[in-house]
């Protein structure tokens, strides 16, 4: 018996991993389920250890599956890396891109991107991730990860695709029945809908005036009877009149182009959370992660066409 881990193990274990089921890792390869069974116990057999935890339904992996899924990944990485560099794909795009990006952001405007891009190019596979908070930088589950704001980390490439600014915005029917603030302070006297994402003080709303050396924020502690994790909720409650709420620009422009949302004290400046696409230094390389930002950068780099104050 060959005793080891094998080359093509790791391509596998990676795919049988994304999966996150024997059934659907077989469908995947284009073979049946026992034989992924069969596949997996060998591996486990010639490393000496068990990768996987194995339940009627789902499957998860032991700490060393983590271990080696985490190694295979960075491998498999590799590989692609030193094709580019020897020209081997000819800058032709094509292979495993894996993308991650925000719930509402990443449903409702990177995976119709992704739709498009594929097309294009039909010899990238894309698997697509959405979390509401972005994986660590020092994750290598990822080729490129679209989100807001710029990493403060020197070891990732982030390259600014849009701005996004945050707005303050509630139904025209709310401001009817409540009033429209007119200084930041107002707002403590309003229903404010929550978000709670990311690591941001929850409940406090910055809002600034000024510029330069005149330049003064302050700090409202907002209150209400609605929260949630996810953004698209919360656009949803502020259609339905429930309160006013801060939402990116990017979420909210056709809405208030269409009128069924209405800007809350446009002069004051909200904090900016602009567009990055993330990547590490080592897939600057990568024909397919370059193709992909170009394009998401050319699709989103647009202006959206609302009022600055």
């Amino acid at each position: 018996m060959t005793h080891g881990i094998q080359p093509a193990d790791l391509g596998f274990f990676s795919t049988l991993a994304s999966a996150g089921s024997l059934s659907a890792a077989a469908r995947e390869l284009g073979i049946t389920t026992p034989a992924v069974s069969k596949h997996l116990a060998l591996m486990e057999s010639r490393v000496g250890l068990s990768l996987v935890n194995r339940t009627t339904r789902r499957m998860s992996l032991t700490p060393e599956g983590e271990l080696y899924l985490q190694h295979a990944r960075r491998i498999l990485g590799e590989i692609d890396d030193l094709e580019q560099l020897l020209g081997v794909s000819k800058a032709t795009p094509q292979g495993l891109l894996r993308v991650n990006a925000t719930l509402g952001f990443g449903r409702s405007h990177v995976a119709p991107l992704i739709s498009r891009f594929v097309r294009k190019h039909p010899q990238v596979e894309v698997q697509l991730q959405l979390s509401v908070n972005p994986p660590p930088l020092t994750d290598d589950s990822f080729d490129v990860c679209i989100r807001f704001g710029a990493p403060p980390d020197a070891r990732v490439i982030a390259r600014h695709i849009a701005p996004n600014r945050r707005l303050l915005c509630a139904a025209p029917a709310y401001l009817a029945r409540h009033g429209t603030p007119k200084v930041p302070h107002d707002l403590t006297r309003h229903h404010c809908i929550g978000i709670r994402q990311g690591e941001e003080a929850y409940g406090v709303w910055r809002l600034s005036s000024g510029r330069g050396k005149s330049l003064a924020t302050e700090a409202v502690k907002t209150r209400g009877n609605l929260t949630t994790n996810d953004g698209e909720i919360a656009v949803n409650w502020a259609l339905d009149g429930h309160g006013i709420l801060m939402r990116a620009e990017w979420d909210i422009a056709r809405y208030l182009k269409s009128g069924r949302l209405v800007q809350v004290l446009p002069q004051f400046h909200t904090p900016d959370a602009d567009i990055y696409a993330v990547y590490p230094q080592r897939h600057q390389l990568a024909a397919r992660v370059r193709a992909f930002v170009d394009f998401v950068a050319a699709a989103l780099g647009q202006p959206l066409g609302v009022g600055r104050p």
